[in-house]
């Protein structure tokens, strides 16, 4: 079990207000305190330990035999109660991708790389348009708009209902679902159950009438798994290419609405969308923290010593802070893609999924952009709240002011 280190170092709680609001001081604080791994507490006071060092972290990722992916390893199963929010996030025997090993996961994962690799890229990129422009034409009318609620949260989950067969008048019910189970609250288990009824019964109906959507690809894959296997990897599917789009879109428009170097898109110019995307990925990633990995044996690293079964969380974004990659911290590359914000090894996010997350975010903006030129901020950015999540970095709201514009008429319509 996690023990607290010696010497009167503080064991910090991952989440509350730090977290929310300045992480990046409290992971140069509790890099300072403990090197590269630092104890840690969960919900509930449940210890864990957060990889925050980029060496240490691509140690942990590229070492499986030492730092496995089986939650069932956990050494504090015992003290875990059954209405634990966080078991959405550190489930026990879930038969999902996200916890095979090995050739299993190498089948699983391969299973879900072409499923996802069948998205025709030129349809991906009309719906994405498609989609954002329908969002736009809701609120482009009426001067103010919250560009979380109203766009960056919808626009993922609406072009994912669609690439993944679900009905469209699904859409709102899972976004609901997913952000419960991330935020980690009293609802996370009562969600986790919505998304997989409703997976289960998108399965159902794929079995029997398939179409040209991932479901349809995962259900009759040759590999031929069960239907709670394809269930569950559906569930990771939905919230993964959810939440860190979403994430990642919004926390790129609240950049370039409030740091000058990027004013000059705001007038049409597109060169440092992808500049702005990029630097958000190393500054403010959306996903934040994952959990993770746990130990196969005793091992000492980053100065931590680890004992057989303890939690490693992943911490992606105070990984891609750590001063020996990144010295000078306001230097940044642009092209610049070592960051670790997909993670790394095994279970890294796979390259058909981030370029769908890529597409989306970059058509989200650039729509934006085109149809509200002159958007600009409508409070200060100090004002700005983050949402309270310790695994998740992304804003509460985003409002904005800007000149009416015209309706186009071009939103995809439901099926």
């Amino acid at each position: 079990m996690t023990k607290r280190p010696q010497g009167g170092c503080p064991v910090h709680q991952l989440g509350g207000a730090r977290f929310q609001q300045n992480p990046a001081e409290l992971y140069r604080d509790m890099r300072r305190q403990h090197g590269g791994i630092a104890p840690v507490l969960l919900e509930g006071g449940v210890p864990a330990w957060l990889v925050i060092g980029y060496r240490e972290l691509h140690q942990v990722t590229s070492n499986p035999a030492l730092f496995a992916r089986d939650s069932r390893r956990w050494n504090a199963w015992g003290r875990i109660p059954q209405d634990w929010p966080l078991l959405p996030m550190i489930g026990y025997e879930q038969p999902s991708v996200l916890y095979t090993e090995g050739p299993e996961h190498q089948r699983r994962a391969g299973v879900i790389s072409d499923a996802l690799g069948g998205v025709d890229t030129y349809e991906l990129r009309d719906h994405c348009e498609q989609f954002a422009d329908g969002l736009i034409d809701s609120f482009c009318g009426t001067r103010r708009a919250d560009l979380i609620a109203d766009y960056a949260h919808p626009l993922p989950l609406l072009v994912l209902v669609r690439i993944f067969g679900i009905p469209d008048a699904e859409g709102p019910a899972l976004v609901q679902a997913i952000n419960a189970m991330m935020d980690g609250g009293e609802d996370a288990l009562r969600a986790q159950e919505h998304l997989h009824t409703s997976m289960r019964q998108l399965l159902a109906a794929k079995r029997r009438r398939p179409g040209p959507d991932i479901t349809s690809r995962m259900v009759h894959h040759v590999a031929g798994y069960t239907d709670e296997e394809i269930t569950q990897d559906l569930m990771v599917l939905m919230a993964a290419g959810h939440q860190p789009t979403a994430g990642w879109m919004g926390n790129t428009l609240r950049l370039m609405l409030t740091d000058d170097r990027f004013a000059a898109s705001l007038s049409g110019g597109r060169r440092s969308i992808g500049q702005a995307m990029n630097e958000v990925l190393w500054e403010d990633t959306p996903t934040q923290n994952f959990a993770g990995r746990f130990a196969t044996r005793d091992i000492q690293i980053g100065g931590a010593r680890i004992q057989t079964g303890d939690l490693l969380v992943l911490g992606l974004a105070a990984a891609n802070a750590d001063p020996q990659v990144r010295p000078d911290a306001r230097s940044l590359a642009e092209g610049n893609n070592a960051y670790l914000s997909f993670s790394h090894g095994d279970h890294r996010c796979p390259y058909p999924a981030q370029e769908i997350a890529e597409s989306i975010a970059r058509a989200g903006v650039e729509v934006l952009l085109d149809r509200l030129p002159d958007v600009r901020l409508a409070v200060p950015d100090d004002a700005l709240v983050w949402r309270r999540s310790a695994w998740l970095r992304g804003l509460s709201a985003l409002p904005v002011e800007f000149t009416p514009t015209p309706v186009v008429g071009r939103g995809a319509g439901p099926r």
